[in-house]
């Protein structure tokens, strides 16, 4: 089993590897979070632009909203 990939500090080729997502939606989503800021909750992706119910439900157990660690 892999662990679930955090949407705060993944790399858009880490994104573009989830079912559904590929390199455009991998690229909408490193540019919402350096609008908005870290994702709070997993839910939030669903703010994105082309990820709606379906594609989050895909997604479930797969991603995870952490708060970044930044050193």
């Amino acid at each position: 089993d892999i662990s679930p990939l955090n949407l705060n500090t993944a790399t858009a080729d880490e994104l573009a590897e989830l079912p559904g997502i590929g390199p455009e939606l991998a690229k909408r989503i490193l540019a919402y979070r350096e609008t908005h800021g870290e994702f709070s909750t997993a839910e939030e992706l669903m703010e994105v632009p082309g990820i709606g119910e379906g594609k989050f439900a895909a997604l479930d157990g797969r991603i995870t909203a952490e708060k970044g660690i930044t050193e």
